[in-house]
């Protein structure tokens, strides 16, 4: 054994077994339900299909394979967030889209490099003009803007920033939705630390961590984010991520009784949703009409959609939320909504087929 090195895991006793080794299994005999498809003809309202996040790979290498999965988990359309502008767009736009009609809307994103230039207030609304008469449905508008995008005085340039009025009043003006990603999880503006309980996600992902003078504070974004929302009432906007606070839903649903232009999309914070299920159920039939389904999978994947089925159909308790080990948000355990027939057919198909240009087809007649 090299000096430097301690003894293998297997010779330490248990006592000094590192956490990160540590594999526990419950031991609770629970309902285990496999549910394989939507109980309604759906709508992931939020994926990424492009090559934006994938270092210009496809996320989806083989679209007939990702065909098939939908129709198999009873998916009728998927929005597709990866437009970006130009002949992006129009790559994405070919490849989904005009390909499989009425299956994929995709989403445009602006260029905020435009931010470097004068003029940017009808650049950027000129951009988007130009992308939704290419075909793009919606705008999508990522965590950068308030955390990374800056302008020519090299400031940072938040969601509520004046310069960006022409843009939202654009996608109302067009009738097209705006999702939007402000802040990210509030333990990932906290210290990293031994409290912090998304550690060993910021271990493995240090880049995701906004805590520091360099960035707003989390109540700062969320601020902004409302500001915009407020503002701008004729433009319809999808707060990803449970409105981008899914740690307090108390702020979401005051904003959704606020604002009647703000919508909220349940992407990729089941993990957070299915330890306050109580609080959520509550939440959405509060608002069916308000809440979208959606999974910011990358690739879309069936264990992931039957985790979401399960998630919002049964009443099963205390079940993995991801299907790694361990998982990658935190170490814990979720319990499903046992939503009724009529929410689940809003949440999954309705609200987006209302909200996105060109879904409105998709899955049939809306529920009544």
């Amino acid at each position: 054994m090299p000096a430097d090195e301690g003894p293998p895991l297997s010779e330490l006793p248990l006592s000094e077994l590192p956490l990160a080794e540590y594999r526990p299994y419950s031991r609770l005999r629970l309902a285990q339900t496999t549910v394989p498809a939507a109980s309604w003809p759906a709508v992931d309202a939020h994926a990424h299909l492009g090559r934006w996040l994938t270092d210009g790979r496809w996320a989806v290498p083989d679209v007939a394979a990702l065909v098939r999965l939908m129709d198999s988990c009873n998916i009728t359309a998927v929005v597709n967030l990866d437009g970006r502008w130009g002949d992006e767009l129009e790559a994405n736009l070919d490849r989904y889209d005009r390909r499989h009609p009425g299956r994929f809307a995709s989403f445009c994103h602006v260029d905020w490099d435009m931010l470097q230039d004068p003029g940017v207030e009808s650049r950027l609304a000129g951009s988007l003009e130009r992308s939704v008469s290419a075909g793009a449905r919606g705008l999508k508008v990522w965590k950068d803007l308030g955390l990374r995008v800056r302008d020519a005085g090299d400031r940072l340039v938040l969601p509520d920033d004046p310069r960006l009025d022409a843009l939202w009043d654009a996608a109302g003006r067009l009738g097209v939705p705006v999702a939007i990603h402000t802040a990210d999880p509030v333990a990932f503006f906290d210290p990293v630390d031994q409290r912090n309980e998304r550690l060993e996600e910021l271990l493995a992902r240090p880049d995701w961590s906004f805590c520091g003078p360099m960035y707003p504070g989390f109540d700062r974004l969320l601020a902004a984010l409302e500001t915009v929302v407020a503002a701008h009432p004729a433009t319809m906007f999808i707060g990803v991520h449970v409105g981008c606070y899914a740690e307090d839903l108390a702020w979401v649903s005051r904003m959704l009784e606020n604002y009647a232009n703000f919508h909220i999309d349940i992407a990729a914070r089941i993990a957070e949703l299915g330890r306050q299920p109580r609080a959520t159920r509550a939440l959405i039939l509060r608002h069916p009409d308000r809440v979208l389904f959606g999974t910011d999978e990358i690739p879309p994947n069936r264990a992931a959609y039957q985790i979401y089925f399960r998630f919002m159909q049964t009443s099963d308790e205390c079940f993995p939320y991801s299907p790694d080990d361990p998982p990658g948000s935190g170490r814990w355990q979720i319990s499903a909504l046992d939503l009724p027939a009529d929410v689940l057919g809003r949440v999954y198909a309705d609200n987006a087929r209302r909200l996105v240009p060109g879904l409105a087809a998709a899955g049939g007649a809306i529920t009544p």
